[in-house]
């Protein structure tokens, strides 16, 4: 039986959308075929046009592509992984499954496989499986999975009355444990880019978790709203320890952005080991003051993807310093954006708009 994610094509323009694991570069699936951009110029680099597609996966900057089929075509099957060289055009692996590919996920070592109750675990260079996980029921394929090959950490749904993480080491092939992130079930779980922070969300979508994995605690609660709405994309800036940022889209249309760093630094303790900055106790009043709404970004319930590209310190005229954060905004009514937050140390922000970019009409002029 297909899932609701991946059955015929949405009545959105884009059936589906994703960032590449540095985010530099993004693909968009639609009726047609699918297309792929550079994420800082907007450039179209290359596009196929031989049906619909539902997953169409990048590995960093390489030629290569994990793409599943929307299933309008016999060649084009939502059960048929294919791994695909567009520098070439050529076809260098096919997998075969018994149900629908609800979602694939790529880093430097290894392919993971989302069925709707299974995980399956590949070595990326043999695509020998390494494993194979049985799951709770997931039919929007959701997971999570490190970008990086040392914190090689797969997210999962572990139950589906309720918002429990199953977090997996896919080198070690063992489970690491398990978090009980929310009263209902999950709607959203990323990683952060070293895999030492997780975040989550309901499907209420009022409060979003940061959660540190190595010890399976909640470290940080953030308020999006009061009321509920779906979440559709959650993504924590790029990091080397503690995250400066995360952000979220929903339904509603709203990009939220959290100012992780500011918020801990007020409330810093004496010690200067990073588990010392995260308080104790924790309730899901995390102060406004560091949460950044900016409304309109995305039309209302049409699906988005958002990621933070670049994090800059900044020095603005009057002396204080801050943080310059471009932001990339995926929506599946076909438009690309960037946007520019800027934050001081007094905590006065600004938003921009520096490019919207019309997905469907752009025209390709010149090879990858």
């Amino acid at each position: 039986m297909k899932s609701s994610s991946v059955g015929s094509p949405s009545s959105s323009p884009i059936i589906c959308a994703s960032f590449n694991q540095d985010n530099s570069f993004f693909s968009v699936g639609t009726k047609d075929g699918f297309k792929i951009f550079d994420a800082r110029s907007g450039r179209l680099c290359y596009e196929r046009a031989v049906g619909a597609f539902n997953i169409v996966e990048m590995l960093f900057s390489t030629n290569l592509l994990a793409i599943v089929g929307a299933g309008e075509q016999p060649s084009l099957s939502p059960r048929r992984l294919c791994l695909f060289n567009f520098l070439t055009g050529s076809t260098l692996r096919e997998l075969n499954y018994l149900t629908s590919v609800l979602a694939v996920r790529l880093n430097k070592k290894r392919l993971i496989v989302i069925l709707q109750d299974k995980a399956y675990i590949y070595d990326l260079n043999s695509l020998a499986v390494l494993e194979t996980i049985d799951t709770v029921p997931n039919n929007k394929g959701l997971c999570a999975f490190c970008p990086g090959s040392e914190g090689c950490y797969l997210a999962l749904p572990a139950s589906t009355s309720k918002g429990s993480v199953l977090i997996y080491n896919t080198v070690e092939l063992q489970s690491v444990c398990q978090i009980d992130a929310h009263r209902s079930p999950l709607a959203g779980i990323t990683f952060s880019s070293t895999g030492t922070y997780l975040a989550t969300a309901s499907e209420q979508g009022t409060i979003i978790r940061v959660h540190l994995v190595s010890q399976a605690t909640e470290s940080y609660s953030v308020r999006r709203g009061t009321y509920p709405s779906t979440i559709y994309s959650l993504s924590f800036g790029p990091c080397l320890e503690f995250p400066e940022f995360l952000v979220a889209t929903s339904s509603s249309g709203s990009l939220h952005t959290f100012s992780l760093g500011q918020a801990i630094k007020q409330r810093r303790k004496p010690s200067g080991v990073i588990g010392s900055l995260i308080p104790d106790t924790l309730s899901d009043s995390f102060d406004q003051t560091f949460h950044h709404i900016l409304h309109n970004a995305a039309p209302t319930g049409v699906k988005s993807h958002v990621r933070i590209y670049n994090v800059d310190s900044l020095t603005c005229t009057s002396g204080a310093s801050g943080f310059r954060a471009s932001i990339f905004i995926i929506s599946h009514n076909g438009y690309f954006r960037e946007y520019t937050l800027k934050i001081t140390e007094l905590n006065e922000f600004s938003w921009s708009l520096e490019r919207e970019i019309n997905l469907l009409d752009n025209i390709l002029n010149e090879p990858f």
